[in-house]
């Protein structure tokens, strides 16, 4: 199975895709705001995340944690 490489750094990420930016969040069927995007750990799994996306629903609601290439611009999802 070939999966397409992850973004490793805020570099290599689209320009829409930043801090602050509304993005259609797929897991949640529903648009959320980007809070942070940098590394993550796991603390249970110790699973470490170089480039992490945290979103939290629009209008508030618990944060999680994506891979950079899970959110879609606002409006296409």
């Amino acid at each position: 199975m070939n999966l397409p490489p992850r973004p490793a750094s805020h570099q290599d990420l689209p320009d829409w895709l930043h801090e602050g930016a509304r993005v259609f969040d797929p897991g949640q069927n529903r648009e959320a705001v980007v809070q942070f995007i940098g590394p993550y750990e796991d603390p249970c799994s110790r699973r470490v995340m170089p480039c992490a996306v945290f979103l939290r629903p629009e209008g508030g609601g618990r944060e999680r944690i994506v891979a950079p290439d899970v959110p879609r611009r606002a409006g296409d999802g």
